[in-house]
């Protein structure tokens, strides 16, 4: 496993990490799912277990994610110990069957006491605004409580998880502002929305984190125009049929290129992520010690003639496909 630093801070980061929304298991709000339908919870403690013994240092997760239930496992597999880094997010709460952003400072400081006794820890080491809009920001409470936790030490360092799409006001926000250590964003093969976010970013010293890599699945090439998904899943109405055979489609000359370099395809689009230097960690969903032996095998360097291949890819096939993912 390689490591690089997190933007300016001192964290050193494993280059992949475990992206922990899945172990949060199925979580339904009335009839829409946000979680990624049954997972076994042994399970999850050993594909944590297995990460850790793997290399990975990193794990991302969120108050949101199965309510608590993912920051739990994480918590009763790790609990304290310094030598693991911990992100995790708050901003989203559930009132009437529906999705609130609740950026208040009341909401944040009440939040990230909750989440470090969920995760048994002294100290958080990456808090994230969850989604935070420019308006969040504006209103300057959801800034005021992130200062006023890093002064208390109950947080090291703070950022945001960006939305899907660009621009993205709320970075530019903090970066004018010399607010914040770094941003999380979705980027991928399919996805290079955020490829101007992530070089400025780099140049200001924050640190990134690439989630999604693999597109919900779509870039382990496990998928057939024949996969359906349960109800419990958040897939089934963000990969409905005839959109996954589509997608299906257009990554045909994305793998015509990656067969030259003799990897499987999920080893390719995670080295397609870590290619980009200003990426500091990628965090593929973990469910299984299996998922985690197969997300750590080696990266590989791509030429700069297939990088760019791919980003004339994204201009021309992908990037009127992102939207309908959301």
């Amino acid at each position: 496993m390689n490591y690089r630093k997190f933007g300016n801070t001192e964290l050193v980061v494993s280059e992949i990490g475990f992206g922990a929304w899945a172990i949060g298991g199925p979580a339904m709000i009335g009839n829409l799912p946000i979680g990624w339908s049954n997972v076994d919870d042994n399970t999850s403690i050993e594909a944590l277990k297995k990460s850790f013994d793997l290399g990975i240092n990193f794990y991302d997760t969120a108050d949101f994610y199965g309510f608590g239930h993912s920051e739990e496992l994480i918590g009763k597999v790790f609990g304290n110990r310094s030598d693991v880094i911990i992100a995790t997010k708050v901003g989203h709460r559930v009132e009437n069957n529906q999705i609130l952003l609740d950026y208040t400072k009341s909401h944040i400081l009440k939040s990230c006491d909750e989440s470090l006794k969920r995760l048994k820890r002294d100290v958080i080491d990456f808090y994230q605004l969850h989604s935070a809009k420019l308006t969040h920001l504006e209103d300057g409470q959801c800034i005021e409580a992130m200062e006023e936790l890093k002064s208390q030490g109950k947080i090291r360092y703070w950022g945001i998880s960006l939305n899907t799409f660009n621009p993205y006001p709320e970075a530019e926000f903090l970066m004018q502002r010399n607010l914040g250590d770094g941003f999380q964003v979705a980027f991928n093969i399919i996805n290079q929305r955020a490829l101007k976010l992530i070089e400025t970013s780099s140049e200001k010293a924050y640190g990134i984190i690439a989630r999604i890599p693999l597109q919900f699945g779509l870039l382990t090439g496990k998928f057939t125009k024949e996969t359906r998904f349960s109800e419990d899943d958040h897939r089934s109405f963000r990969l409905k049929p005839e959109f996954l055979s589509e997608l299906l489609d257009s990554l045909d000359d994305v793998w015509k290129i990656s067969n030259k370099y003799k990897v499987d395809k999920v080893t390719f689009a995670l080295s397609f992520i870590m290619n980009h230097k200003g990426v500091s960690t990628v965090i593929p969903g973990i469910k299984t010690p299996e998922q985690a032996i197969k997300n750590t095998q080696p990266l590989i360097k791509i030429s700069q003639e297939d990088l760019d291949l791919i980003h004339h890819l994204f201009e021309i096939k992908f990037d009127s496909l992102v939207s309908k993912m959301a």
